[in-house]
């Protein structure tokens, strides 16, 4: 009997944290017949409506799909992507994504003259990226296969949407070269390959506990910044002018708590915040990131200027949420201009070149990998506040309410402002309970 009041006072609270808590400023979103400018592949909603949410009371692996690849992350990157509950597991209610060593489980000689092979023919780990041999890869003494094995998730087959506000509770994770990141991906690529349909970086970081540039700033665990990333053809990408970054005080590294990363996705704009705190803002003038990257000094096509929101696009579209934990990569991200510590590898090399450099440093940062688990707490997805005023109510549908997996993902089922709460709370709470215990 004790237990089972403990599980529902449990089961409760959580509850009213989950309904009750919203990124929204207006006490009276949710009043009224208005629907939110958010659509999603739920469905439509109210303004700030709870349209997705993932507690992790377990793995939900039919919202979750892995990668599976070695394709580098477009990054050149050293990493094995791969579904394997070492590398992403469930525990104490928060998702665990933990980088292993490679060696560990082939033996370091698979390194040097091994063959990787992906190629599963189960549909959970068949091979999802075969770019830049992704997914067949032979070592050899100068190009080794990636000597990390780590995971990327993904909602592109269950969860999309466009607009509204995104809030992630995570604990960032410590250790030289690590690149922890939540982002979002479109999900038809509208406007053509990347970055012409764009990608909304919600959250990145380095997980080197003293990272600093040629100009002193620190860039590691005490560093996050938020980024759009968007171009009408690739190498044109503005992210230089579309892009946000927060530092903490000097040994407070993200690494020691958890914080929670928001991204409000407006009609006009995206606001990032830190603990309810804003980071930055990026608001594009009338031209739109057309304008901002300032693409209109090219030859080039404007591949948006047909959309229904030119100012927003390519992001008025909707995006699928990925979360990974990277290892090192070529592209710059570690910059050339970093000075402590050394960065064990030269920029610009191919994937395995710079993979058998990182390799042959172990000694320098495996020993900082004690803490490298990256874990997460909560995801959740709000409807934006901003009301469709083109929106004709009676012709539009209601979203479909998810099928109910404890505090697992899907579409809320209860109204979110706080008069309506009053005579649905009772009922709401015995059938969280009820859901929770089952």
């Amino acid at each position: 009997m004790q237990k089972n009041l403990v599980v529902a006072f449990i089961c409760i609270s959580s509850y009213v944290k989950l309904v009750v808590s919203t990124p929204c400023s207006s006490k009276d979103f949710n009043k009224g017949a208005q629907w939110s400018v958010t659509v999603s592949t739920k469905g439509v909603a109210k303004p700030c409506e709870l349209i997705f949410s993932d507690e992790f009371t377990e793995f939900d692996l039919e919202t979750w799909s892995h990668e599976i690849t070695a394709t580098g992350g477009g990054n050149n990157e050293f990493q094995i992507y791969s579904n394997n509950r070492s590398n992403s597991f469930v525990k104490d209610g928060k998702l665990f994504i933990k980088p292993t060593l490679t060696a560990d489980v082939r033996g370091e000689a698979f390194l040097t003259s091994g063959t990787l092979d992906l190629n599963d023919g189960a549909p959970a780990t068949k091979c999802t990226n075969n770019r830049d041999s992704g997914c067949l890869r032979v070592g050899n003494d100068r190009e080794i296969i990636p000597p990390v094995i780590s995971a990327r998730i993904r909602t592109v087959n269950s969860f999309a949407f466009r607009y509204g506000t995104i809030v992630i509770r995570a604990k960032l994770p410590l250790g030289d070269w690590l690149w922890p990141a939540i982002w979002l991906l479109p999900q038809s690529n509208f406007y053509g390959g990347w970055p012409a349909s764009g990608e909304i970086d919600v959250m990145e970081s380095r997980g080197n506990r003293k990272l600093t540039n040629n100009a002193g700033k620190e860039i590691g665990v005490e560093n996050f910044g938020g980024t759009l990333h968007y171009g009408p053809h690739w190498p044109l990408n503005g992210f230089q002018k579309a892009h946000v970054e927060y530092n903490t005080k000097p040994d407070n590294g993200l690494n020691k708590d958890f914080h929670d990363y928001e991204m409000q996705w407006r009609p006009d704009g995206f606001t990032f915040k830190l603990d309810g705190n804003i980071v930055g803002n990026i608001n594009p003038p009338k031209g739109g990131f057309w304008e901002l990257g300032e693409f209109n000094r090219s030859n080039v096509e404007n591949p948006w200027k047909y959309s229904k929101n030119p100012r927003m696009a390519p992001f008025d579209q909707k995006f699928h949420v990925v979360v990974n934990l990277a290892v090192g990569g070529t592209q710059g991200y570690f910059p050339d201009s970093t000075s402590t510590p050394n960065r064990p590898w030269e920029n610009g090399r191919s994937q395995g070149e710079a993979s058998l450099q990182f390799w042959k440093a172990k000694e320098e940062w495996y020993p900082t990998w004690n803490n490298s688990e990256y874990v997460i707490d909560y995801i959740r997805i709000y409807a934006s506040e901003t009301v469709d005023k083109t929106a004709k109510p009676s012709a539009i549908q209601p979203p479909t309410s998810a099928k109910s997996k404890g505090k697992s993902s899907g579409v809320s089922t209860f109204p979110t402002d706080i008069s309506a709460l009053k005579y649905f709370f009772i009922l709401s709470v015995f059938n969280y309970i009820y859901n929770c215990k089952s």
